[in-house]
């Protein structure tokens, strides 16, 4: 048997779909099972074995490419698709594709393109996405979900991994630090947001978080950043101007190195971005920065999370940029506030260890 994966478009909830994709790798451990998905979510799977090879295809491609690739997934003659993207293209391409069964959620007006379609949960209501991939999931193992129930049987649990060449960057950086640097506990602070600029915290804040933390609790703070977020990262390193406050911006970018830092940290204080759910899959205490989006849409269920965000009447608005132009959600979120979280965390994990 082959089947064919459709990953989802975003970092945070490629991880996400790790539960469901290690029940199908549970159940069809004897099949070729192959990953399809952009070219910056290939690096989210790298070192695990829930998939034997991956295809990256990229959106606005020429007429000729997506033809080429088209014919390339009609050669593998896969049996199965799972999509978990609810995009018509994902569905389009499998159906063009010609796999003769395609399993996904009835949504984006592409049922016709599906053999098992499944109900599409009310948008809403906010509800996990991690329990949405676990329900196409568990009716590809033959489990019926047709009541839009949640997938329990299933374990929410994620999974990541660290390959060698990722600690091969990591400790190229780490090489680079001072003893006293790398004598300290460290916190990892995550300033991303692909989502849209009413994700965004302020970089003030996020450059007086990063001082507070290294002055009062005498820890080691890193910047993790992406190409997208370089420059913030350069920003909040000047302004907090810290000797034991620093960033990976003068690295090689790659999601590896992301992952390889975060896996090494004591926690990690994050927006509501992809890096965020490396957390859980590493065990990292990770306290959320949440503005605009609501929290149950990302629920992970991890125990050693701690949320932040402020109720307000205008709240949470799920837009990409404020619609009242003041983005209070964020910037009245002050560093202090998100720091008494940090000691929260870490008070708990004390106890919890002791």
């Amino acid at each position: 048997m082959k089947i064919a994966v459709f990953l989802p478009n975003w970092i945070g909830d490629a991880v996400m779909a790790t539960p469901a994709l290690r029940a199908i790798r549970q159940e069809f451990s004897a099949a070729e099972i192959v990953s399809l998905q952009r070219p910056y979510v290939a690096d989210v799977l790298d070192g695990l074995t829930l998939v034997d090879r991956s295809l990256s295809w990229k959106s606005g491609e020429s007429l000729t490419s997506q033809l080429r690739f088209l014919r390339q997934l009609r050669s593998e003659h896969f049996d199965l698709a799972v999509l978990f993207p609810n995009s018509f293209r994902s569905a389009s391409l499998a159906f063009l594709a010609g796999i003769p069964r395609r399993v996904g959620i009835n949504r984006d007006y592409r049922r016709w393109l599906l053999t098992d379609s499944l109900p599409a949960g009310d948008r809403r209501t906010p509800h996990p996405a991690i329990d949405e991939y676990l329900k196409i999931a568990a009716h590809v193992l033959g489990e019926d979900h047709t009541n839009n129930s949640p997938a329990t049987k299933l374990s929410r649990s994620m999974e990541l991994a660290v390959t060698e060449q990722d600690r091969h960057r990591w400790n190229s950086f780490w090489s680079k630090q001072s003893a006293d640097f790398k004598n300290r506990p460290l916190i990892c602070l995550n300033p991303g947001g692909a989502f849209g600029a009413a994700k965004h915290w302020p970089t003030a804040h996020f450059a007086a978080l990063a001082q507070q933390i290294a002055t009062e609790l005498r820890r080691s703070v890193l910047v993790v950043c992406g190409p997208a977020e370089k420059e913030e990262a350069i920003q909040i390193v000047e302004q907090a101007a810290h000797p034991f406050v620093t960033s990976l911006a003068g690295e090689p970018l790659h999601l590896g190195l992301t992952k390889a830092a975060i896996q090494q940290a004591e926690l990690l204080v994050t927006t509501d971005s992809g890096p965020r759910h490396f957390a859980a899959p590493f065990q990292v205490p990770a306290v959320t920065i949440f503005g605009p989006t609501h929290q149950m849409w990302s629920e992970t269920f991890y125990d050693h999370s701690l949320p932040v965000q402020l109720d307000l009447d205008c709240g949470p608005c799920q837009q990409r940029v404020c619609p009242l132009s003041h983005h209070r959600c964020m910037k009245e979120l002050g560093a202090e506030q998100v720091f008494q979280a940090v000691m929260s965390l870490l008070d708990q994990q004390q106890r919890t260890a002791a």
